[in-house]
């Protein structure tokens, strides 16, 4: 006889309230130490707070593009200024095109728009949410400049399907790499495919400091371009250069800079304890009749932002609305879809192409053109928020945990399919 559900009057598999599952809002989920202590107090003691008086920033770039074997790097604070610090960089004109995706943050679409460029989202493939390469032609016009691929919950988007789009229509491509630090195609670290790899140090990321970025690139000329632009178009060369364009105050102050280079001296050891997890976690639920695990491509190394399941209706007996009150019933850490659940476009500020004032700009001819965003226009992601689940990962998870979480969902499938 199945074990009763939650949602039916039978206990719960786990109470969050009184044992909650690690968070990324706290210790639980996050590795701070000694390290970062140590790097914190040698900045206090200094005196230089600011990057350009001292040394940790400076490391932490050199660091992260060895990492990446990038030949530059500019630390930002946050990754929506990393995106904004490699469109600025681009010098693309009011009422460009730029495609993206519609399942991302606002980071991604705040840098396009500030740019005075205009968004045009293409679709996603529904099981793995990332972008669908066969919908990106059919966004491409003559005023496309550009193309904002986003490697989403810790996944490498193809990119043996996107650099051949990319160099057909001799697109700048911009990599968000905010949820994948890490993460690999066919061996090749994602942020090294195009012009430039934007990566964010938010809470949420795999190594954080709180709120933090960093874009590489191996572009002499861009490189020059976005640390100038990230820094007021000051030249801290020594080279004597005006202020040629105008830029933006982005600067990474030494104290995050101290916590960003103990993190990503511990990136291997996170992501090592991530994958642990997490795999063992999608092992497991491999051999649940009903339900699937994450969708990896074979050439993707994964590093496990979030972890994502999805169901057979069928085989499993039940719907979804129901399977998400029954998973939600047992006190699993899955939610339903991901981002805020439609297409980010559907937002009112896209909606009402609200981005200056009371104007349509950078929308409203003769800079753009009027785009439609509509709903029907994209049918992965509308299945793909119904019909995934996602669940916030991080280093803080256990094998007991992962044990935990299986059992929820063997519980709901043997009770939906009556064995």
């Amino acid at each position: 006889m199945p074990e009763k559900l939650a949602l039916d009057g039978g206990t719960p598999v786990r109470d969050p309230k009184q044992n909650p599952w690690p968070t990324i809002a706290d210790a639980s989920g996050r590795d701070f130490g000694e390290e970062e202590m140590k790097l914190l107090q040698q900045v206090i003691q200094s005196g230089s707070l600011g990057y350009q008086y001292g040394s940790m920033v400076k490391q932490f770039e050199k660091e992260f593009a060895e990492r990446h074997g990038s030949k530059h790097a500019c630390a930002v604070s946050s990754g929506t200024a990393a995106l904004h610090t490699a469109m600025g960089a681009l010098q693309l004109e009011p009422g460009d095109e730029v495609i993206t995706t519609p399942v991302t943050d606002m980071g991604s679409i705040i840098a396009i728009v500030q740019c005075n460029c205009i968004p045009v989202f293409a679709d996603v493939d529904p099981e793995t949410l990332l972008i669908d390469p066969a919908t990106i032609e059919d966004r491409i016009t003559d005023r496309t400049r550009a193309l904002m691929i986003v490697h989403l919950l810790g996944q490498s988007c193809n990119m043996d399907e996107i650099m051949p789009i990319v160099e057909e229509h001799e697109l700048y491509l911009i990599e968000d790499c905010a949820q994948s630090h890490d993460a690999k195609w066919d061996g090749r670290d994602v942020g090294t495919f195009g012009h430039f790899g934007c990566f964010s140090l938010q809470q949420s990321k795999q190594i954080t400091t709180g709120d933090g970025g960093i874009c590489v690139t191996d572009d002499d000329a861009l490189g020059d371009e976005a640390y100038r632009f990230h820094d007021k178009y000051y030249d801290r060369s020594g080279e004597g250069r005006p202020v040629e364009r105008i830029g933006m105050n982005y600067r990474m102050s030494e104290l995050v800079g101290a916590v960003a280079l103990a993190q990503v001296r511990k990136l291997d050891q996170i992501i090592g304890r991530r994958r642990e997890t997490a795999e063992a976690l999608m092992e497991g639920i491999a051999e649940i009749p009903g339900i699937n695990p994450a969708k990896v491509h074979p050439k993707a190394t994964h590093t496990w932002w979030r972890v994502i399941i999805t169901i057979d209706e069928d085989e499993l007996g039940t719907d979804a609305d129901t399977f998400s009150r029954a998973i939600s019933a047992e006190g699993l850490p899955f939610g339903r879809g991901a981002a805020r659940g439609e297409p980010i476009c559907m937002l009112p500020a896209f909606q009402n192409y609200a981005a200056y004032g009371t104007s349509d700009f950078p929308w409203e001819p003769p800079y753009g053109r009027k785009v439609e965003y509509r709903l029907e226009d994209y049918p992965g992601t509308n299945r793909g928020m119904s019909h995934t689940w996602t669940c916030s990962w991080n280093e803080g998870y256990t094998l007991d945990d992962v044990e935990q979480i299986l059992h929820g969902l063997r519980k709901v499938s043997a009770w939906y399919r009556g064995s």
